[in-house]
């Protein structure tokens, strides 16, 4: 299994920004426009984009789809997007603009049925978010800790059919302090599926560490802050993990 590093680019007021932590009143703004972003990761060898949508997470219904559209047209490598989509006409007009995979936060969460339907219905386009604070899963833009562990709904979501799982430590998100890759390799174990690895990345050595779990079913990492205060160099890193030899 290869290991696939995502370049993030988190929209908030039409801008390129990371929170941290996941709060709203602590941004930085990192680029005004998240199509020349998008092309700078592509130009930059990526083979994925990740997109969250943060008005969209906060609203509960796409905020900036429009935006997110004219994205997958400036771009030639695929996209796939999070943030508010809590009905199947979301995810349709989302599959429809040409984005390759939908991310379920909320609605993976607070609607089962939804979330067994779109598993359904669009099987491996689906990607399920679990962001977490000390093991248990946030909704609402992070805005809301329920009391359910990740690995208890994440099991539950493979009997509908979950293939694909984003791990998020909403603690160490924009921290550059590490990844949780004790959770993220528990949960991988747990559901014997993928799962893409969120919060934490500040340095090379971090998903050196990361790809080394791709026995455990660790399938990348979302790098944010650290690409954009260059702590990280995409192509180096790229050229990196390649190297990784499995030793899960």
């Amino acid at each position: 299994m290869t290991f696939t590093i995502y370049p993030a680019i988190d929209i908030r007021g039409g801008k390129c920004v990371r929170l941290f932590q996941g709060d709203f009143n602590q941004e930085t703004v990192y680029g005004e426009s998240p199509h020349d972003i998008a092309r700078m990761w592509s130009e930059s060898g990526a083979s994925w984009v990740h997109v969250v949508d943060l008005d969209g997470a906060k609203e509960g219904s796409p905020v900036h789809f429009e935006l997110i559209g004219e994205m997958v047209k400036s771009i030639s490598v695929p996209i796939q997007v999070g943030g508010g989509i809590r009905a199947l006409q979301d995810i349709e007009a989302y599959v429809e603009c040409g984005i390759a995979r939908i991310i379920l936060g909320t609605a993976a969460i607070e609607d089962l049925i939804f979330t067994k339907e779109a598993l359904r219905r669009y099987g491996s386009r689906i990607a399920i978010g679990l962001d977490c604070r000390s093991g248990y899963v946030a909704t609402r833009g992070w805005l809301s800790t329920t009391k359910m562990k990740a690995t208890e709904l994440a099991k539950q979501l493979v009997e509908y059919g979950a293939e694909l799982f984003i791990y998020t430590d909403i603690g160490r998100d924009g921290t550059l302090t590490g990844p949780n890759i004790e959770e993220i390799v528990q949960l991988g174990v747990a559901t014997g599926k993928k799962v893409i690895a969120s919060g934490g990345v500040g340095h090379l050595n971090d998903l050196l560490a990361l790809a080394k779990q791709r026995e455990c079913g660790v399938e990348g990492a979302i790098v944010g802050k650290a690409l954009y205060t260059e702590a990280i160099s995409l192509p180096e890193a790229l050229d990196k993990v390649r190297e990784v030899k499995r030793t899960c």
